[in-house]
């Protein structure tokens, strides 16, 4: 089969996404699948061969509904047999029901917007985990009879030597141990105060035979990194340094790495390193965990109004942003060291 497979924006979903996809081209080698997703994330989708990357033009070629009519035209060409569905959203339903119409397989994720809803309205005390993103992507190629992969030890592995070469260049062969730091996301509701954050670098900063670096995109996050790296000793700023396959591949380096509810957790995890991540309005339970992440590594305040979103997108009804503001920098230093001393 020639099978297509959508899910247009939302990096961390896109990242969540990596370890299924490749997988599923690793173990259906007599299928080829189209990636269609931001042009930002194709070097991940790279070196396989029966996976081809289209590039998804939301500004441009594929703006509107028109654009979309345009992406279904040049889908068509490829003569394709189905349509798996991983984004669910106003653009992939106008796009598969044009397939559907032309009389092609449609596969959809289910995203349990209902159970999500439950979680949000009742609080994590009084729910339960809901079904983990990856498996719910998994879910999509198994309805069309696709050979089920196991996650369990994926480390996705795009390294090469030019990678290494530019690596090396900025920062040299690697000595002691290596932290990595991801301080923002995308909304509020998941940001952990900067003070407190700069409390944990300015610690490890100061330790011997230690290197930082800080991780983030565009102009005023890597203001903010830059700054850090020019106050503290050790520290590097990655923003707008690399393509995001070399971003991954320097995380790979690192002995752990320590992100927010983000697309650095899911970007790290690709790579099978420890995670520690801080959690405020969201929550693990929503299935946006990192991929085979020990819950040990999980820095969260127990409070009964969590989540008050699945996204962090909401304001906190009281005002407080408790759930980020209460926690202690000195907690998140002994997790990252129980995990360094391991």
């Amino acid at each position: 089969m020639q099978i297509v497979i959508t899910r247009l924006s939302a990096l961390g979903d896109v990242a969540i996404a990596v370890p299924v996809v490749r997988e599923m081209a690793i173990q259906n080698p007599e299928h080829h699948f189209y990636m269609v997703s931001m042009p930002i994330v194709a070097p991940l989708f790279r070196d396989l061969p029966n996976l081809t990357f289209i590039a998804f033009d939301k500004n441009g070629r594929h703006k509107g509904w028109l654009g979309v009519l345009k992406l279904f035209i040049e889908l068509q060409h490829l003569k394709v047999d189905a349509i798996a569905d991983l984004h669910d959203v106003l653009r992939t339903k106008l796009l598969r029901a044009l397939f559907r119409i032309s009389g092609k397989q449609v596969a959809i994720i289910n995203k349990g917007r209902s159970d999500k809803e439950i979680l949000t309205e009742k609080g994590y005390q009084q729910a339960h985990p809901l079904t983990p993103t990856t498996e719910r992507y998994k879910a999509v190629f198994e309805s069309l009879e696709l050979k089920e992969v196991d996650l369990h030890n994926f480390s996705l592995n795009i390294e090469t030597q030019w990678i290494n070469t530019e690596l090396e260049l900025f920062y040299g062969t690697k000595r002691g141990k290596w932290i990595g730091i991801a301080p923002f996301a995308q909304h509020k509701g998941k940001q952990l105060p900067l003070d407190i954050l700069e409390k944990v670098i300015a610690y490890f900063s100061k330790k011997e035979d230690t290197t930082l670096f800080l991780f983030g995109a565009g102009k005023t996050e890597g203001a903010q990194l830059k700054k850090w790296a020019e106050t503290f000793s050790n520290v590097y700023s990655t923003a707008n340094r690399f393509e995001i396959d070399e971003e991954v591949m320097l995380m790979k380096c690192l002995d752990i790495m320590l992100t927010m509810d983000s697309a650095n957790l899911h970007l790290a995890s690709l790579v099978a390193i420890p995670v520690v991540s801080i959690w405020g309005s969201t929550h693990p339970y929503a299935g946006f965990y990192g991929l085979n992440q020990s819950e040990d590594l999980i820095i969260q305040r127990e409070l009964a109004c969590r989540p008050c979103s699945i996204y962090g997108n909401k304001p906190c009804r009281f005002g407080t942003n408790e759930c980020l503001t209460a926690i202690d920098a000195k907690h998140i230093i002994a997790k990252m060291e129980a995990v360094l001393k391991a």
